[in-house]
């Protein structure tokens, strides 16, 4: 699995954690940034993740912003992403095995290194358990296919 991460100057500590656990676990990961004490906008980090795990040079992608709220909508924006904004380990797992997310997104300011590391650890390692929930993740693809 290779993996794609970013944070905008709210979310730069959780995201070298994660960069942490990915190196333990063995995971290629691309990281792109924000290195800055200053405020950014989190489009610009957000999209070019969402864009990476669209167009299959990842398979998974990790953002991180001060709520996660707007890396998720931004995300979102983007053609064949499934973000999910997770705040706790039950989450993390559900939205695997029943959405297929390929983007997860966390906010650093709701949550500490820890867990955020918990979270990420279940996220990368849930399988997506397929079956009645392909079913409802390929309606989602199919209107995401045939509408605007």
């Amino acid at each position: 699995m290779k993996v794609a991460i970013a944070s905008d100057h709210g979310g730069i500590i959780i995201r070298k954690e994660i960069i942490s656990l990915m190196e333990d676990m063995n995971i290629d990961y691309i990281d792109l940034g924000c290195e800055c004490d200053t405020s950014v906008d989190y489009p610009d980090y957000a999209i070019p993740v969402a864009e990476k795990v669209a167009n299959g040079e990842v398979e998974r992608g990790i953002l991180i912003c001060g709520t996660g709220i707007g890396m998720s909508i931004a995300a979102n924006k983007v053609k064949g992403v499934r973000c999910a904004l997770v705040h706790d380990t039950f989450s993390a797992r559900a939205t695997r095995e029943h959405n297929d997310t390929n983007i997860l997104a966390m906010g650093e300011r709701v949550i500490g290194p820890g867990l955020a590391r918990d979270i990420a650890k279940v996220w990368l390692t849930t399988p997506f358990a397929g079956g009645r929930h392909a079913t409802r993740v390929n309606k989602v693809k199919v209107y995401e296919m045939t509408h605007k």
